[in-house]
């Protein structure tokens, strides 16, 4: 007969199953992850912060695509490197800590596809309406997506979480590296029907607005191209859209992994990875892809070496 502690207030996460040879690379290897992600990320917020040719709409959204890979690596990989260099026996959490770092991994995971949606929304403008960019994508208008996308994010998130910490527990161990929402309902002995319906709904709303919102730009975008005869602008599009399409493809198929590996418990250990990878992966390549990307970025990363250069 199962044991139960029911509404225990000290949680335990299983994390990884690592072997004494292998934690001190994995740890090393997670922490490099970790500090890549934040120096890339914070670079290009500063870079586009102190950069006055770099206050353009585009860019000026693609912070907030920074903003939220560095507030999922902040609550996710720190704890998780500690963990790694405990027992299993000792990698315990309080109940409340566990509740705040499961609502920003979903938010995190949410705002990923908010921002990316307005910045679809951005280069719809930017293209296929080219004459009136300026007018359409002021400050207002930049105000209203940010606070859209994040707003959007926190109301979901907030529900979802919210019908999760009604409910009793009756287990202590989360079955991940981190928590998250699924973990944390998974805890309860009563009925989780409702999470389970409002889970799925928010999914499909979410995936469907995103997915359909990228479908339907790039269709609008390749249409314009396909009947311009401007060299210079179909140009334009195939280098900023098949930017922004790599970056959404890589954080949706990380994504569709974890969902994935979710239905097959048997690989769980390919999940918890999976699950980090998440995190870590679209976080690394985001500001490197954009700065690839931008001629603006490049200038002035060019310009600021060439003055230390020069100085020494």
């Amino acid at each position: 007969m199962e044991n139960y502690t029911y509404n225990s207030f000290t949680l335990q996460i299983e994390g990884f199953q690592i072997t004494k040879d292998l934690m001190y690379p994995v740890f090393f290897l997670f922490f490099t992850s970790y500090v890549f992600v934040m120096v890339m990320n914070i670079g290009i917020a500063v870079l586009i912060f102190i950069d006055k040719n770099l206050h353009q709409p585009m860019y000026l959204i693609f912070c907030n695509l920074s903003v939220s890979d560095i507030i999922g690596s902040t609550h996710i990989l720190p704890r998780l490197l500690s963990d790694i260099l405990l027992p299993p026996s000792e990698r315990l959490i309080s109940y409340y800590e566990c509740v705040v770092q499961a609502f920003f991994s979903q938010l995190f995971g949410t705002t990923s596809h908010t921002v990316l949606m307005i910045m679809a929304f951005d280069r719809y403008v930017a293209i296929c309406n080219p004459l009136r960019y300026a007018a359409i994508m002021t400050n207002k208008m930049l105000i209203k997506l940010t606070v859209s996308a994040w707003g959007v994010a926190f109301v979901l998130v907030g529900i979802l979480l919210g019908l999760t910490i009604r409910l009793n527990r009756c287990r202590t161990m989360i079955m991940n590296p981190y928590c998250d929402n699924a973990s944390l309902f998974k805890l309860s002995c009563d009925s989780v029907f409702i999470n389970n319906v409002y889970g799925l709904t928010f999914t499909a709303v979410l995936l469907t607005s995103s997915i359909g919102s990228m479908v339907l730009t790039y269709t609008k975008i390749t249409v314009v191209c396909l009947t311009s005869k401007n060299k210079s602008l179909n140009s334009k599009a195939l280098k900023t859209c098949s930017t922004h399409l790599v970056v959404y493809l890589i954080m949706l198929i990380s994504g569709f992994t974890v969902i994935t590996m979710h239905r097959f418990p048997q690989y769980s250990d390919y999940r918890k990875l999976a699950a980090i990878l998440f995190v870590i992966v679209p976080s690394s390549l985001n500001p490197i892809i954009y700065g690839a990307q931008s001629k603006e970025i490049r200038k002035f990363l060019f310009e600021m070496f060439k003055s230390i250069k020069a100085k020494k």
